[in-house]
């Protein structure tokens, strides 16, 4: 039986687990898929057995996204330039990083029937999936991007892959259309951000990437002040879908099932 796993660490609020099971149970593949908490000093032996063939493959989440590539042989053009993966298997003996976050966020955005094109975005956080937002918001079209991090020297770093990003510090809050959380505050229903967004009005975008749970104090106080609000869960879905196929070459539905199963 083939094992997957998902790496991170924090890893217990990860319901990749339950959508990638049900997908294998439902595509009757001999497989399961579990959620494995790492430390730095874990990786160099996840890697070796991958490279014996032990793990078939497996998503990387939060902090190991940019950590994992020193034990990669191959990146696919978009983990190469983003500098960043969170879907690894094994290929011809070669351990193959790829990035599905990328179309897992576009399809997502369209999903929500927003349009990039020629807004003005602003990101909180500048973590594992910040380089894939990015790239995906360029993609499409996007006006401009401030990014604001709480350690302002780790958003500066992000120029080197996206020279034209405009930086600002923590607690500045620029003119936006969109908004988007990509740090982890949040995964705990209790933590804020503590940034006044007061004056920005109403009429915005107000985007998550947190999924569990499903509604944060970041996308609640959006929606008191009449923004329009979306959480992570379909850019999960997707990305997690995109992952499957390289995986098992099946391109898995997205049904009211899966829905429902994320919801519980």
């Amino acid at each position: 039986m083939k094992k997957f796993f998902v790496i991170g660490n924090p890893i217990d609020h990860s319901l990749s687990p339950q959508l990638h099971n049900y997908w294998l149970k439902k595509n009757q593949i001999n497989a399961f898929y579990d959620k494995k908490k790492l430390t730095d000093e874990d990786l160099k032996n996840f890697f070796l057995k991958i490279k014996k063939n032990e793990i078939s493959g497996a998503n990387v989440t939060v902090p190991f996204k940019q950590k994992v590539i020193s034990y990669i042989d191959e990146l696919s053009v978009e983990a190469e330039k983003t500098q960043s993966v969170n879907t690894i298997y094994l290929k011809n003996n070669k351990i193959i990083g790829h990035n599905t976050d990328i179309g897992g966020f576009k399809l997502a955005i369209r999903n929500a029937n927003y349009n990039v094109e020629k807004k003005k975005i602003f990101i909180l956080g500048s973590g594992g999936v910040v380089p894939s937002i990015i790239y995906a918001l360029i993609n499409m079209k996007a006006l401009n991007i401030t990014l604001s991090n709480r350690t302002k020297v780790k958003a500066e770093n992000l120029k080197n892959l996206f020279r034209n990003l405009k930086v600002v510090d923590w607690g500045e809050i620029p003119n936006f259309d969109m908004i988007i959380n990509a740090t982890s505050i949040g995964l705990e229903k209790s933590q804020k951000l503590n940034l006044d967004f007061s004056k920005i009005g109403s009429g915005k975008f107000f985007y998550d990437v947190i999924y569990n749970p499903k509604e944060t104090n970041f996308l609640e106080i959006g929606k008191n002040l009449g923004n329009e609000t979306e959480n992570g869960k379909n850019m999960f879905i997707f990305q997690a879908a995109q992952s499957f196929k390289i995986w098992h070459g099946i391109q898995p539905e997205i049904d009211l099932e899966v829905n429902e199963l994320l919801d519980k």
